[in-house]
């Protein structure tokens, strides 16, 4: 028998896989590693078992935008100088501690979402992929800015079909609440210190995409938490972590700066 265009049936269920097509697995959370139902989503979330991107949950806080507040819809991706800088400071910070302690870092993402599955969320795709495993081990026993950080590896290795190309070309007609990525752009000053020594140069939007092309939600794919498990939830507070200069140990007696 044959699926589709003379497809076998493995064939074709590897061809939709991720895909709206696909009636058993999310495409949100394959494409973007996060998903607006959640837990109550009615399709699988893989979470990998092996994957060169690692997700920050909620890790990055804007200044500017609170999203407790009506006007955080008309604020998000509204650009000022003083929140740039704060934005800079934060990216650097974070890409110079990954690869001083975890390995090469390929390309760092950044939503200004405000969707709770989204805002904030921080993907670090590293060069190899046992580098982003131990970065996500060692990242879920630290803290951040005075709250702990929240580390899982990511389905995404190729973030071209994660951005929103409206957002990026004209204005998202769905806003901050998008469930495809609306991603900062680094200034250039930073993005020529970052990524220029190695030859990499901004595209349209402003942003380094990887050289190296993964898979689109590849690296451990269809593996993960545990046969068909929804993607994990832990208890406690997400919120906030981002923009400050500690990163500390959790403790049971206090914060420690490492």
């Amino acid at each position: 028998m044959s699926f589709g265009e003379g497809l076998s049936g493995a064939e074709y269920l590897a061809s939709i896989y991720g895909t709206e097509k696909d009636k058993v697995n999310c495409s949100f959370f394959f494409k973007t590693g996060a998903c607006r139902h959640g837990e109550k989503c009615s399709r699988t979330h893989h979470i990998p078992t092996f994957s060169p991107t690692v997700l920050l949950k909620n890790f990055y806080h804007n200044p500017v935008v609170d999203v407790r507040q009506a006007d955080a819809f008309d604020k998000v991706g509204q650009r000022n100088a003083e929140e740039q800088k704060y934005f800079d400071e934060f990216y650097e910070e974070v890409f110079s501690e990954m690869e001083r302690r975890y390995g090469e870092v390929e390309e760092i993402n950044v939503c200004e979402n405000i969707g709770e599955h989204m805002v904030g969320n921080v993907y670090v795709k590293f060069r190899r992929e046992e580098d982003a495993e131990k970065a996500m081990k060692e990242l879920n026993d630290r803290w951040f800015n005075g709250a702990p950080i929240y580390a899982e590896l990511c389905p995404v290795t190729d973030f071209r079909e994660s951005r929103c190309r409206q957002h990026e070309v004209i204005t998202c007609s769905k806003g901050g609440f998008c469930n495809f990525m609306h991603l900062k752009a680094i200034s250039s000053e930073l993005g020529e210190k970052l990524y220029g020594r190695r030859g990499r140069r901004a595209d349209s939007a402003g942003h380094y995409p990887s050289m190296r092309r993964g898979g689109g939600g590849g690296g451990g794919g269809g593996g993960g938490g545990g046969g068909g498990d929804r993607d994990r939830r832990r208890g406690g507070d997400r919120g906030g972590g981002g923009g400050g200069r500690y990163d500390r140990r959790r403790s049971r007696s206090r914060d420690r700066r490492y």
